[in-house]
């Protein structure tokens, strides 16, 4: 009985990490995610240009994916020892956090600025004239759109991780975990990449569809790489946490999540 409850003990405690890495890092993708940047500005390299669809394209990202492919990754980990209802249960909640941090953003942009804070900020580091409040405004008010887009492709994307992670792991039982992982993050990524562009920015915003195809096959073109490298740390995170809860322990707690299995 003392063993057993220890077992609890340490399933929980894994359980209550994996959700607080994957809602964290959730989060902080869906809050940065307004930004685009250019991955060739960063490497110092002119602009790709690759002719796609009559259109050319180049290495411009959201910043929010600097963050998913940890939510990724810890997806996977949890629906391997948690089952498809660990990541509904997670991937529920975290919307629901996503949905309130717009909100409190909202009212914060509504908020009345502080004089001396416009003054303080008055310039830029080039001493031109600034306005941090609009500046301030102007990112986060983009909010509604980017909220809507995220958590359709949030939880459409999440959905059908789970369903291709389980199919895949029906016919794999516990080998070729690269398979599964892999195999449902592209998957998944694929529509989540262009669902989010596509409200938040189309249908919300002032983007062409020409942008909206840049910027998603890019996104989803690193992505998609990004999850065959973070394989690795896959067979990594599955080594601590066996040796966490103990091997034994561990593939129960696999071969149950196989069968949808309750998290707690």
């Amino acid at each position: 009985m003392i063993q057993q409850s220890v077992a609890e003990q340490k399933r929980q405690r894994l359980f209550l990490v994996l959700c607080g890495i994957f809602l964290t890092n959730a989060l902080i993708a869906e809050i940065i995610g307004t930004k685009i940047f250019s991955v060739e500005s960063l490497l110092g390299v002119n602009p790709a240009q690759i002719p796609i669809g009559g259109t050319k394209l180049d290495f411009n990202m959201t910043a929010g994916v600097v963050n998913w492919p940890v939510v990724f990754i810890t997806s996977d980990i949890i629906n391997e020892y948690f089952g498809t209802k660990g990541v509904r249960r997670i991937s529920y909640l975290t919307a629901i956090f996503i949905v309130y941090t717009f909100i409190t953003i909202y009212f914060a942009t509504q908020l009345p600025p502080a004089q001396f804070w416009l003054d303080v900020n008055s310039t830029d580091s080039h001493g031109n004239h600034f306005n941090i409040n609009d500046a301030f405004n102007k990112i986060f008010n983009q909010g509604l759109g980017i909220m809507i887009g995220s958590i359709v492709a949030f939880l459409l994307g999440q959905i059908l991780d789970v369903f291709v992670f389980s199919w895949l792991r029906k016919r794999t039982g516990s080998k070729h975990i690269w398979l599964r992982a892999t195999g449902s993050t592209m998957f998944s990524q694929l529509v989540d990449s262009f669902v989010v562009l596509t409200i938040a920015f189309y249908v919300f915003g002032n983007w062409d569809m020409k942008q909206i195809l840049s910027v998603g096959s890019i996104n989803y073109l690193y992505k998609g790489s990004v999850a065959i490298l973070l394989t690795p740390i896959l067979y990594i995170a599955h080594y601590f946490i066996d040796g966490y809860l103990g091997k034994e322990y561990a593939e129960e707690l696999a071969h149950h999540a196989a069968h949808d299995g309750e998290v707690l």
